[in-house]
């Protein structure tokens, strides 16, 4: 485990690091997601976000048991023992490492997030079972050879790992080179591994996403780009997509499937697993 006193920055200088004058995705999502780690301008924002789309709220949770869900599939159904979050966001109920060490309590998690919020929070993601281990990286999901030199302290890249991007690579542009990161960082495992990623799309069924997303980009930070779900599945070439393929988040590989199917969501999701 992180001696985490050491390795970060003192609470005064991540405060520093905190602007709390402007509405932040992660704290919005907090707030849709019922936590309390936001502040009043990220409460405006985001019922503001909602009047525009009302469902939009929904995202939060459909895309947190999406994630559940694909841990839960990948430790028990492929084994998969190490778990690279990158984006990870502010902690919340059933942390990546929680999910994956209640199946298998040897589980090695590592977190990565660039927000200064998520490092004043990340305590919380460095608790393990004793069996397993966690650790917290303040990276940039751009910097990919920062976070593999950096990850490879923790996790064996000679066995598998699942590589997790939920709801991250929307915060970067067409003209970073959003695919060369996601392939540059899938390239890095060994096979059997496989890449999680979720995204909110751009669809002429929810032209009010469109709406919702212009208004964050003229107010919030970091700005966003909208990709099509075909666009979105582009990610995972290279790897075995697995059924159901890229979907709404709400409707993948649903667990108990007694009632109706779920309404279909504008975060859409997938797992590949690389050959």
């Amino acid at each position: 485990m992180t001696d985490y006193e050491a390795t970060y920055d003192s609470a005064a200088q991540i405060a520093d690091r905190i602007d709390t004058t402007k509405p932040h995705t992660a704290r919005i999502w907090n707030y849709w997601l019922g936590g309390k780690d936001n502040y009043v301008v990220d409460q405006q924002a985001g019922d503001q976000i909602r009047r525009l789309h009302p469902g939009i709220g929904d995202y939060a949770q459909a895309d947190r048991a999406f994630l559940g869900r694909a841990v839960r599939y990948l430790t028990a159904e492929q084994g998969i023992r190490q778990f690279l979050d990158i984006g990870t966001g502010l902690p919340t109920a059933d942390n990546t490492h929680e999910v994956a060490q209640r199946i298998a309590p040897e589980s090695q998690v590592v977190y990565v997030d660039n927000d200064p919020l998520v490092l004043a929070h990340a305590r919380t993601l460095l608790t393990s079972a004793p069996e397993g281990g966690t650790d917290y990286l303040d990276a940039d999901l751009r910097d990919v050879d920062t976070i593999l030199e950096r990850a490879r302290k923790t996790l064996d890249f000679t066995r598998p790992i699942a590589l997790v991007l939920l709801g991250v690579v929307i915060f970067i542009g067409d003209d970073e080179d959003p695919y060369g990161i996601v392939r540059r960082l899938v390239d890095a495992l060994p096979s059997g591994s496989h890449l999680v990623l979720s995204h909110t799309i751009s669809s002429p069924s929810m032209p009010d996403v469109d709406e919702a997303v212009a208004f964050w980009n003229e107010n919030g930070i970091p700005k966003l780009t909208q990709r099509t779900p075909d666009r979105v599945a582009r990610f995972f070439d290279g790897t075995e997509l697995l059924e159901p393929g890229v979907v709404s988040c709400s409707r993948w590989r649903l667990e108990d499937t007694s009632g109706d199917e779920p309404d279909e969501v504008a975060m859409f999701g997938g797992v590949g697993r690389k050959p």
